[in-house]
């Protein structure tokens, strides 16, 4: 769940904007040697493959036991894919060690030798949202079967349903509105004076949720979060626009932005700008709708599924007239409303 640059597992592009710079020297000097040895791939990667601080250990592709020439223990022939975490059923674990090994035997048949991608800031805006990573995902696949190992695409349906949670879906006259969980990297922050000494916490207050509307047109309708616009971005089916809300879910002691309050509930509206109201919508609470806290955790899956699907309402919406909902403006991060900026506006 813990993803970002200063997690236990960061892209070799995050947080570091000049790595695949340095990284596309380094393969092309791979591709430049005639015989090398087999420390040679230790020494041109090792730098790269590293989280911000320089640990080698916390990369999301960790070489530090492949082939090192400093010792040994560096030398186990172990290529370490830190990024994948356990799967909760063995036949999930089973197609995801399989789509791996074909993956291995695909590239090392056939070497792939494309340009890198400089995804910039689209990896936590765009990427983030789970409709663009299942189709990311489709890509891979796609590029697996046409080398003749072939995938379905629905023996991974389990894994987006475990990842990316459904909290809930409306039907507001022709539009279908479906909110989901979506990914949220959680920074570090600073140190801090404990009665054991000195600690870093995680900012774990934000979270960042997906809305999919289809049946959409944009001509007379937009969506609202909280008296906010909502970006809604189009794909490749047709009818269908996405877009990431991003909110504070809680106020810890030890946060970014510590003077910003939770958010939630968050409040959905469908706005016809025709007639200046809304025809509908849906709510989400952050935690029990009622107020109360849980007092254990819950005891099997189901009682977590209840639990999840007990904070939407499919009710809630603004009566009465609602004048056009300003529409913030975010060019690094287009496809996701923060709420925390839209606080500051």
């Amino acid at each position: 769940m813990f993803i970002g640059p200063t997690s236990q597992f960061p892209r070799v592009d995050e947080a570091r904007m000049d790595s695949l710079y340095d990284l596309d020297i380094a393969f092309k000097e791979m591709s430049r040697q005639k015989e090398p040895p087999l420390w040679i791939i230790d020494r041109l990667l090792r730098n790269l493959l590293i989280d911000v601080t320089g640990n080698t250990h916390r990369a999301e592709i960790c070489i530090d036991k492949l082939y090192s020439p400093d010792g040994e223990r560096g030398r186990l022939g172990l290529l370490e894919l830190r990024g994948f975490e356990m799967s909760p059923h063995p036949r999930m674990n089973l197609v995801q060690a399989l789509l791996v090994r074909a993956l291995i035997a695909l590239f090392w048949k056939r070497p792939y030798r494309e340009s890198l991608v400089r995804w910039g800031t689209r990896l936590h805006d765009q990427f983030m949202l789970p409709h663009f990573v299942w189709e990311d995902f489709r890509d891979v696949l796609y590029f697996t079967n046409a080398a003749g190992y072939s995938f379905k695409a629905e023996w991974f349906e389990p894994f987006l349903e475990f990842r990316f949670p459904k909290y809930g879906s409306v039907q507001v006259g022709p539009f279908n509105v479906e909110l989901c969980m979506a990914l949220e990297p959680w920074p570090v922050l600073g140190e801090e004076a404990t009665l054991s000494g000195v600690s870093r916490s995680v900012d774990s207050a934000v979270e960042r949720l997906q809305i999919r509307v289809e049946n959409w047109n944009d001509a007379h309708n937009l969506v609202s979060c909280n008296g906010f616009r909502v970006p809604l971005k189009p794909t490749a089916e047709p009818g269908v626009y996405v877009a990431g809300v991003r909110f504070k879910a809680w106020s810890p002691p030890s946060s970014l932005h510590p003077t910003i309050p939770a958010q939630g509930p968050l409040v959905f509206d469908i706005v016809d700008t025709r007639y200046g109201r809304s025809i509908g919508g849906c709510t989400y609470h952050v935690g029990h709708p009622g107020g109360r806290n849980y007092e254990s955790i819950p005891l099997n899956e189901n009682e977590a599924q209840g639990r999840r699907l007990s904070r939407f309402q499919a009710m809630g919406h603004t009566p009465g007239p609602q004048a056009a909902p300003p529409y913030i403006i975010n060019p690094e991060y287009p496809c996701t409303l923060d709420l925390r900026l839209a606080e500051t506006v």
